[in-house]
């Protein structure tokens, strides 16, 4: 059994739902995207979405678009984004997830990129943009290695779509609520509790959901029918109006801990 498939166990165990932050790696740099992520850790994250910097990032908003500008500008890399969560790992267990694009591990090349990735004990890899039979064909290679490809679904993904990819899904399978690119929103859309329901019928995976979480009512709104809320470009706009580095690791330890507060006042969040 995975790492991520042993939180979800304990969490299910505990009654419990999940909070999954996202941050892009390298954002504002590498040594403060360290900081940053143990801060998160520290502050109650289940498991950590980590975005690896890209300059053609389409599945997101101009918030964590921006975040990957800022990281590529200081010069991170993919090899940077494998080293800073291996000096991660040398304090902290708390599961990461890569979230990122195909082409840059493309460049790096996939199973180069698969036992560094196992060497740096990351737990599961999301691609946005690898579907069909080239996704079943990198998640067995990263299955090799002991590590979750993390499927994508959305509203607007087919039944017949749905059963494909839930059959070869690990770890647990992340619903976008809606249609469209990352970033905050005040509302949540009933579609997201339609998609998790049609998941539901046709696995036992657990199921995240995100795009546009960014409160505690939303948090809770998305616990009530999903086993974990995943919340980024609300987290992402923190670091980005950060005026130094300490500021970033501030903001970001006083957003989650006040979002966190609030969901656990309240009697329905779990």
């Amino acid at each position: 059994m995975s790492k991520i498939s042993e939180t979800f166990e304990k969490l299910r165990g505990n009654g419990r739902k999940g909070f999954i932050p996202f941050v892009t790696a390298g954002d504002p740099d590498l040594s403060t995207s360290l900081s940053i992520i143990k801060t998160l850790a520290s502050e109650g994250a289940d498991i950590i979405e980590l975005g690896v910097p890209f300059s053609d990032p389409m599945a997101d908003g101009p918030t964590i678009q921006a975040s990957s500008q800022r990281a590529l500008a200081k010069g991170s890399t993919l090899s940077d984004v494998l080293s800073l969560v291996r000096e991660f790992r040398s304090t902290h267990d708390t599961p990461i997830v890569l979230f990122g694009y195909l082409n840059p591990l493309l460049q790096y090349g996939l199973e180069r990129f698969c036992d560094a990735a196992a060497d740096a004990e990351i737990d599961g890899v999301l691609i946005t943009d690898v579907v069909d039979n080239e996704a079943i064909e990198v998640g067995n290679l990263l299955a090799e290695k002991g590590i979750d490809l993390i499927s994508l679904v959305a509203p607007t993904t087919s039944n017949e779509r749905l059963e494909s990819i839930a059959k070869h899904a690990r770890g647990f399978i992340y619903a976008v609520s809606r249609a469209g690119v990352t970033g905050a929103r005040n509302e949540m859309s009933d579609a997201a509790e339609n998609l998790v329901s049609r998941i539901q019928g046709i696995t036992d995976l657990p199921v995240a959901v995100g795009f546009g979480i960014s409160t505690s009512e939303q948090i809770e709104a998305t616990w009530k029918f999903a086993d974990a809320a995943v919340v980024g470009s609300a987290i992402v706009s923190e670091i980005g109006n950060a005026q130094d580095a300490n500021d970033a690791v501030e903001r970001v330890r006083s957003f989650v801990r006040d979002l966190l507060t609030q969901v656990a006042k309240t009697p329905t969040a779990i």
